[in-house]
């Protein structure tokens, strides 16, 4: 197993697990609050859904989203900003439409959020490492699967609307 960059106190490695994750989330929350709406009003490979989602069916199928996704926390409350997903505001298509790009700044705000996990292993024993890439991983898949549900059910909402 390789060994740590740098090997400190017990408490040192717990206080500065903390201070990391707290600086990269912030950070990287700061960062897409401030990329424009109409970044996220595009398509991108990334936030697509696609059609084995079947407009978010998927993911409650796998996931039962519907039972829990009201209880996840909104990013907003910590940073006094931003668009809160908690309820839709209104029915209107541009509304919708808006919605639905904030879904994907949530979504890419939480993928963006797991990219710093593996430099938890140049101070973390080996085991911890994996401890700090687990929580990543289930911090914020959660939250991009109800992103991506969310957003299946939008976006068939508003193809619908479109057809109209």
């Amino acid at each position: 197993m390789p060994l740590p960059v740098v090997t400190l106190p017990a408490v040192w490695v717990v206080a500065i697990d903390a201070a990391a994750w707290t600086f990269f989330h912030l950070s990287i929350s700061f960062i897409c609050m401030r990329l424009p709406l109409s970044f996220f009003l595009k398509e991108h490979a990334w936030s697509r859904i696609y059609p084995w989602e079947r407009s978010g069916a998927l993911w409650q199928r796998l996931f039962k989203v519907k039972y829990w996704k009201g209880r996840i926390i909104d990013g907003t409350i910590f940073l006094k900003r931003g668009y809160s997903k908690k309820r839709l505001p209104g029915k209107q298509l541009e509304e919708l439409k808006r919605f639905a790009a904030e879904t994907k700044r949530a979504e890419l705000t939480h993928w963006l959020s797991i990219l710093p996990a593996p430099l938890f292993f140049l101070w973390n024993p080996f085991w911890a490492g994996w401890a700090m890439v687990a929580y990543a991983v289930l911090f914020n898949f959660p939250i991009i699967i109800a992103q991506r549900y969310n957003r299946g059910r939008l976006t068939a909402i508003i193809a619908s609307e479109r057809r109209r």
